[in-house]
């Protein structure tokens, strides 16, 4: 049972071991999963202890080892005492996920004070208190890989994500700064993984300053190829792992002609992200975690696949018709 994982005895040696933070939902409920069907034991860290127990559930059933560890990352003390219940438990840490993280939307001018620092203090410095905590680890035993959840709001920006912007950009710049100071531990690794927008609960979960409702930006990224990369950064350690070729074109896009990238974000947030239904201001889980159960994804793309179904429906309807149209007009031309 999972309970009976909920100890800090040393156990033997099995698979790897690698805590992942912010593991309740998405991309980190998603890594858990992965790693434990490969045989890691996986030190599960987020907010709220039940649904952490669920998450352990899941990966006793697909033949991993559990510690549930309930941590707020943005307390440097509680991380602390992650890393040692950790190595308390299993002995030594081989890979650490970062994937914690808050989310909120509206203009920075509308975005209160307290919010901005809490998502900053989640989003960047639960990461620095992480290898601030585990790096004399991995520096002692001789190994170990830091994998830093980013996001491609660490190469580029858009309106209304003002502190989820600053903590993204923040946590590129310090895992650069990491790799420079670790040239001479060459058994450790820091590497980046840079998504887009990706089909899992943070958009709902954010907190909103616009006045109406959300949605992710299309193309939405499935958290399974995100799962895929982190998954692969721990095998095969890589500085930066961009996820998506269409993310791709974005970065490119930002660095050639940024004026003209600054001059369209606006509009193609409004229109593609902001939706017409109005919604009071409120500061969805930055401050406190969702009570109820969360999943690795919200549902997002399956959404879009319905849309996209949809307008090719239309579209192809459009095409025969003007096919139609202009056969008919041929026709009549011809007999003239």
């Amino acid at each position: 049972m999972v309970e009976s994982l909920r100890t800090d005895a040393p156990a033997a040696r099995g698979g790897p071991v690698v805590v992942v933070t912010g593991a309740s939902s998405g991309i980190g409920r998603g890594v858990a999963q992965a790693l434990a069907a490969r045989g890691a034991d996986v030190v599960l860290a987020a907010r709220t202890e039940r649904t952490l127990t669920a998450v352990a559930r899941e990966c006793e059933r697909l033949g991993g080892r559990v510690l549930v560890v309930p941590t707020d990352v943005s307390d440097e003390a509680a991380v602390q005492d992650l890393v040692s219940r950790a190595v308390g438990r299993f002995g030594h840490i081989d890979a650490w996920v970062n994937a914690a993280a808050v989310w909120s939307y509206g203009r920075f001018e509308d975005t209160p004070g307290p919010v901005f620092r809490q998502i900053v203090n989640t989003t960047l410095f639960g990461q620095v208190h992480a290898a601030r905590a585990v790096l004399p680890q991995f520096r002692s035993q001789g190994h170990g890989v830091l994998v830093n959840v980013g996001s491609l709001y660490g190469r580029l920006s858009s309106p209304y994500v003002s502190p989820y912007v600053t903590a993204k950009w923040g946590l590129l710049g310090f895992s650069e700064v990491l790799r420079q100071e670790l040239r001479d531990a060459p058994g450790i690794a820091v590497c980046s993984v840079l998504p887009g927008a990706v089909d899992t609960p943070i958009h709902r979960h954010a907190a909103n300053y616009v006045g109406r409702r959300i949605r992710p930006l299309p193309p939405v990224t499935s958290p399974e190829r995100v799962v895929a990369a982190v998954v692969r950064a721990i095998d095969r350690p890589r500085r930066e792992i961009v996820v998506g070729r269409t993310q791709r074109v974005g970065i490119w896009a930002h660095r050639l002609v940024p004026g003209l990238y600054d001059r369209l974000s606006g509009p193609v947030v409004d229109a593609f992200v902001v939706r017409r239904a109005p919604v009071p201001a409120h500061d969805g889980t930055v401050f406190a975690p969702d009570p109820l159960p969360c999943a690795v994804d919200d549902g997002w793309r399956r959404h879009d696949h319905r849309l996209i179904g949809r307008a090719l429906t239309v579209a192809t309807a459009g095409l025969a018709a003007l096919a139609v149209g202009v056969r008919a007009f041929g026709r009549r031309r011809h007999r003239r």
